[in-house]
C-alpha cells in the first residue's frame, strides 16, 4: 500500500509540475465564466420595434395604454381573447411578436400573461411592465379612490406577470434542464479523455525510455497501475474542484457587482420569489434563471463526482490498457481511435437522450457504462419521476462494477505487456493477455 501511495504522490507532483496543468486549472474556468458573461451581456434580441397585440375583452384598459407612445413599440387593441394556437396561426396576427392579456379580475387577482413569438429583452419587458402597471393605476385612481395616483403608489400591490411561448404555452417543449445536464456530462467526457489520455501518455513514455525496467524492479505492476490511476485521478478531482471555486466566485460577482440589476426586476414567468415587501419576482433572462435559479447544484455537483469517478476509472483502464501493450507509437494511436469514437458516441448518446427521452434505446443507454454518465446526467438535470430514481443508483452500480471488471483485466494486460517491446499489437493478443 505504501507504494502505490509513493507512486501516486510521484504521479500528482508531476502533473503539478506541467506548465499546461497549472494553466489550465486557471484558464479553463475563467473561459467558462467569459462565456457566462457573453451569455448575460448580449442575451438580448436584435428586434428594434415591438408590435403588441392588447387583448382587452371587457375594455378594462379603454384602449389607452400610454399618453407618449414609446418608439420601440406599437399597440393594437381589441375587445377578444385569443387562444394561444390562434395568436400563433392565425395570419391576422402575424404582425404581432407580442400580446398581452387583460382580464376584467385584473384589478383583484393582479394577474397578466404575455404571450411571446420570439423572448422578449429586458428592457422591452420593463417597459411593458411599467406601461400596464401605471394604466391600471390611473383606472383604479379614477374609479375607486379619491386619493391621488402618487399617494396611490404608496399602498398599491404590483401585478403578477406571466411570460409564455405562444408556441409551447405549457413548456412541453423546452429543453433548457436537459442542456444543463448535457453540459455537466460532456465535462464528464472532457475530463475522462483528458486525463484518460494523461495515463496512456505517462505510461508509454516510461515504457519508451524503459524507466518501467527499474520500477518493476522494486514495486509489482498492479501497485504501478494502482498507483498511477490514483495518482491522476487525484490530480484531475484536484482540477475541478479548483474550477468549481472559481466559477462559483464569479458567477457571485457577476450577480454583485458587473449585472446587479438582472435580479431586481419585477417580471414573472411561472417560477416565483417572495421578497421582503410581498411582491413576487424573478428574473427577466431566460439564462440568468437557469444559471442563478433553476440549476439544483448541489445534486449535480454530488453525481457529477460519482459519475466522473466511474468514467475514470471504466475509460481510464482502457487508456492503461493501451499504453502499456503498445510496441511502437503508432499502434498506440490506432488503438487511441476506437476509444475516441466511443467517447464521441457518448457525446452524440446526450443529444439523443435530450430529444428522444422516452425510447426504450434511451434507456438502454442510460445503464451501458460508456453512455450512462452522459444520459443520466441529462435525466438527473430534469429530475425523475416519483419511484423511478432507482435507476440513477443501478447505473452508478454498473458503471462501478464495470470500471472494477476492467481495471481487473487492465491489470492483466499492463502485466504482461509492459516489457514487451518492438512487437505488433493485435487483438487477439489483448485476449490472450487477459487470460494470462
Amino acid at each position: 500500500m505504501n507504494k502505490i501511495v509513493l507512486i501516486a504522490k510521484r504521479e500528482i507532483a508531476e502533473r503539478f509540475g506541467n506548465r499546461f496543468y497549472r494553466w489550465l486549472m486557471v484558464l479553463g474556468p475563467l473561459l467558462v465564466l467569459g462565456l457566462v458573461y457573453l451569455f448575460l451581456s448580449r442575451a438580448e434580441s436584435d428586434k428594434k420595434h415591438w408590435n403588441v397585440l392588447i387583448m382587452d375583452k371587457s375594455n378594462v384598459f379603454d384602449t389607452k395604454l400610454a399618453i407618449t407612445k414609446p418608439d420601440n413599440l406599437s399597440f393594437s387593441f381589441i375587445n377578444t381573447f385569443l387562444d394561444y394556437e390562434e395568436f400563433a396561426y392565425d395570419d391576422l396576427y402575424q404582425k404581432y411578436d407580442l400580446a398581452i392579456s387583460i382580464n376584467e379580475k385584473i384589478v383583484s387577482n393582479k394577474h397578466v400573461i404575455i404571450s411571446y413569438r420570439e423572448y422578449p429583452p429586458e428592457s422591452i419587458q420593463r417597459q411593458l411592465v411599467y406601461l400596464v402597471e401605471r394604466r391600471l393605476e390611473e383606472i383604479m385612481v379614477e374609479e375607486f379612490t379619491d386619493l391621488s395616483v402618487e399617494k396611490f403608489r404608496e399602498i398599491k400591490q404590483s401585478l403578477t406577470f406571466n411570460l409564455k411561448d405562444t408556441y409551447d404555452p405549457k413548456n412541453e417543449l423546452s429543453t433548457t434542464a436537459s442542456w444543463v445536464g448535457f453540459v455537466f456530462g460532456s465535462l464528464i467526457i472532457l475530463f475522462v479523455f483528458m486525463f484518460g489520455m494523461t495515463i496512456l501518455r505517462s505510461v508509454a513514455r516510461e515504457k519508451s525510455n524503459r524507466i518501467v525496467e527499474v520500477l518493476l524492479s522494486t514495486v509489482k505492476p498492479r501497485e504501478l497501475l494502482a498507483g498511477k490511476v490514483l495518482g491522476v485521478g487525484f490530480s484531475a478531482i484536484f482540477q475541478f474542484v479548483v474550477w468549481t471555486g472559481i466559477i462559483a466566485l464569479g458567477l457571485f460577482l457577476f450577480r454583485l457587482t458587473i449585472f446587479p440589476d438582472i435580479f431586481t426586476g419585477s417580471f414573472v414567468a411561472d417560477t416565483f420569489m417572495e421578497t421582503e415587501n410581498g411582491q413576487e419576482i424573478i428574473n427577466q433572462n431566460i439564462f440568468v434563471d437557469l444559471v442563478y435559479r433553476q440549476i439544483h447544484y448541489a445534486n449535480m455537483l454530488v453525481f457529477f463526482v460519482l459519475f466522473f469517478i466511474g468514467g475514470y476509472l471504466f475509460y481510464g483502464s482502457f487508456f492503461a490498457m493501451i499504453g502499456a501493450s503498445m510496441g511502437s507509437e503508432s499502434d498506440g494511436q490506432q488503438f487511441v481511435i476506437p476509444i475516441t469514437l466511443l467517447i464521441f458516441g457518448s457525446i452524440l448518446s446526450g443529444y439523443y437522450a435530450i430529444y428522444n427521452p422516452g425510447t426504450l434505446l434511451n434507456e438502454w443507454l442510460s445503464f451501458i457504462p460508456f453512455t450512462s454518465p452522459m444520459n443520466m446526467m441529462i435525466q438527473l438535470a430534469n429530475g425523475f419521476s416519483e419511484g423511478t430514481a432507482w435507476k440513477l443508483f443501478v447505473a452508478l452500480g454498473v458503471l462501478f462494477i464495470s470500471a472494477l471488471i476492467m481495471l481487473f483485466m487492465a491489470g492483466r494486460i499492463y502485466k504482461n505487456g509492459l516489457l514487451r517491446f518492438n512487437h505488433r499489437l493485435r487483438f487477439r493478443m489483448l485476449l490472450n493477455w487477459t487470460k494470462k
